[in-house]
């Protein structure tokens, strides 16, 4: 069974997903399936059927979590340290060509978002980073082309 990475953070809160979507949204969708009912033909019930596809998603998506809350490994990130980029890492990186620097944390499949500056250990900048420190360069394979970065910093925070 393959371990999936996750930061304590990342953990709290798929666990409240979780609740919430066992506590609530399951609740809700049960009541909508009985008002809909209450409506009459099920055959020609639109109300009925987009809530029991309601239901699915969110039976799937109970699943999805369930099975993956049992393989993940909690990484505690405060305990971390060093000079090397590894998971739970924030680095900061300087485009070679633009001299843009960006920093990222390096965090869980099930965690990342580029728009909140954390990226996944699977994705191909934080593969080509780790075990590299301050000074070193890394190219990564975009969709236009190589990019070449440098590491201009490495924490744990």
């Amino acid at each position: 069974m393959e371990r999936i990475p996750i930061t304590k953070a990342g953990y709290d809160k798929v666990k409240k997903e979780l609740e919430r979507l066992k506590t609530v949204e399951r609740r809700e969708v049960v009541a909508a399936i009985e008002e809909a009912r209450g409506h009459g033909d099920l055959s020609e019930n639109a109300e009925y059927d987009a809530a029991k596809e309601r239901q699915g998603m969110i039976e799937a998506r109970i699943g999805e979590l369930e099975n993956k809350m049992g393989r993940f490994d909690i990484i505690d990130v405060s305990k971390l340290a060093g000079d090397k980029v590894i998971f739970g890492a924030t680095v900061t990186v300087e485009n070679i060509d633009t001299e843009e620097q960006k920093t990222y944390k390096i965090v869980g499949p099930d965690e990342a978002n580029i728009s909140q500056g954390t990226i996944s250990i699977m994705s191909p900048l934080a593969r080509s980073l780790v075990n590299k420190k301050v000074g070193d360069e890394a190219i990564v394979q975009a969709p236009g082309g190589e990019i070449e970065y440098e590491i201009v910093g490495v924490e744990f925070k």
